[in-house]
């Protein structure tokens, strides 16, 4: 009796301390990986907004110099290796503003794989940009912002996945005069974001109290419709619950899980500052689950 009593007392401390020890690691899960989005999220925007702050020395340098075509071309010109990771800049003039250059004048100067950077004139009927969604928008909010993710081809090197950080440019009567943009690329962000993760992995201050567990994640962007614009290769992540959506549009936190590529995953999204974005930690279940 006294035995099976032992036993008794044996099982119930092993089942509240197995219990026990499974709640804490879900709470350490979720309180790594809660922040571990949150940083992400703090160290992609503070990458994009000093892309921002470069870009915008160069659209001032451009609205300082309207006078002719040859001011502009050497306004984007002087600035263009303000960073090396911006593929492009330009400026896309109202239509028939600069008269000898006849309706379409968009100079471009972008990085070349041979020259550095190179300077071209894209505008033309082939290449409206004035049906642009951007140069279209632009002229409605009159503010910066950026543009959806979009693929450019013109059968050239420059063709590509991309995003363009805009900001229209005014005259000294304060009518638009023409839109600018900076682009990157895609690749460009998706290597970023890996650099990101990886400076968090290693990082041993951050992980000191993760519970001797090395969790495998990657991290994703996305948009504001749940396209997955930002992905390690092989791994896009499209949301497509509502609820999140929504709590993603409001800018808000959160967890929950899904399936991914048929196997189950948790996913920590937090949003990006003054962009419609949000980024998504995706973590295998089944690996958050192992003690």
């Amino acid at each position: 009796m006294m035995l099976l009593t032992v036993l008794s007392v044996l099982v119930i401390v092993a089942c509240a301390s197995f219990w026990a020890f499974s709640y804490a690691m879900h709470a350490e899960t979720h309180a790594r990986f809660t922040g571990t989005a949150s940083l992400v999220s703090e160290k992609l925007s503070k990458t994009i907004r000093g892309m921002e702050m470069n870009a915008r020395n160069v659209f001032d340098e451009v609205g300082k110099h309207l006078e002719t075509p040859e001011s502009v071309m050497a306004a984007l010109e002087s600035k263009s290796s303000l960073n090396p990771d911006v593929n492009g800049y330009f400026a896309a003039f109202r239509p028939d503003y600069f008269k000898q250059k006849g309706r379409w004048f968009e100079p471009y100067i972008h990085r070349s794989d041979t020259k550095g950077y190179e300077m071209s004139q894209v505008g033309s009927a082939r290449h409206d940009y004035t049906k642009s969604s951007w140069y279209i928008q632009a002229e409605k909010e009159t503010e910066d912002f950026w543009s959806e993710p979009y693929y450019y081809y013109d059968g050239t090197s420059i063709s590509g996945h991309y995003c363009t950080y805009v900001q229209p440019i005014v005259d000294k009567e304060g009518e638009i005069v023409c839109v600018c943009g900076a682009d990157i690329t895609l690749e460009w962000l998706s290597a970023e974001l890996a650099k990101i993760d990886d400076a968090i992995m290693a990082d041993e201050v951050l992980n000191q109290y993760r519970l001797q567990r090395d969790l495998d994640f990657y991290t994703v962007v996305i948009d504001d419709d749940g396209s997955c614009i930002v992905h390690p290769e092989g791994k896009n992540v499209p949301i497509k619950d509502k609820t999140v959506l929504k709590a993603m549009e409001q800018r808000k936190s959160g967890s929950f899980d899904m399936d991914v590529e048929g196997e189950h995953a948790l996913i920590y999204y937090a949003p990006i500052a003054d962009i419609d974005w949000s980024v998504a930690v995706v973590v295998p279940a089944q690996d958050a689950k192992q003690p």
